[in-house]
């Protein structure tokens, strides 16, 4: 597989993610927001009823996590994706506002894939089981929305070299396409 790195901050633009291809390396620096199921399923509401949402998503990324409790003397507790593919039905009016990319683990639907391309965002993944280490990256973490919801709450996240893998990009390009996985 002929794979690049990239350092990327974020905000993420479109300008930014075009040169990235499947299979891709991605040192991310800046703010991400953490939200899971929950978070999702009342953005979702928000957006089709209206109403403001908490955070802005245009150029945004939203990682599928759900952080432990920070240990004392630590920035952060672990903090390591969790499965993409639940948030496959709520994420479309998330992509149409603008969201630039998401990070979690595992495959997504081919409706994703397809608005991936439509949307010019991308999907990044992270290697489960490292955790414990993905919370060195963290340089702050606080709750920004939806604190009712514990883990599943909306979190602002700001990481430094933060390392992911491009899964899917603005082209259609699939890190799990056994092709690629060949070359």
């Amino acid at each position: 597989m002929d794979t690049n790195t990239h350092r990327l901050s974020t905000p993420l633009t479109e300008e930014k993610i075009k040169k990235l291809k499947a299979g891709d390396m991605v040192y991310l620096s800046g703010t991400i927001y953490g939200a899971r199921d929950a978070a999702h399923r009342r953005i979702t509401d928000a957006i089709r009823n209206g109403r403001s949402i908490p955070i802005e998503l245009k150029d945004n990324t939203i990682f599928y996590v759900g952080p432990s409790p920070t240990p004392p003397g630590k920035k952060s507790g672990s903090i390591g994706p969790t499965t993409s593919a639940r948030m496959d039905d709520l994420t479309e009016p998330l992509l149409k506002k603008g969201l630039r990319a998401m990070i979690g683990k595992g495959r997504r639907s081919e409706r994703i894939k397809e608005l991936l391309k439509i949307c010019r965002s991308v999907y990044l993944i992270s290697i489960g089981g490292i955790s414990a280490y993905l919370s060195t990256k963290v340089k702050e973490i606080k709750t920004t929305a939806y604190s009712d919801l514990g883990a599943e709450a909306i979190y602002e996240i700001k990481v430094k070299d933060f390392p992911l893998f491009v899964a899917y990009d603005i082209y259609g390009g699939d890190i799990f396409d056994s092709a690629l996985l060949k070359e």
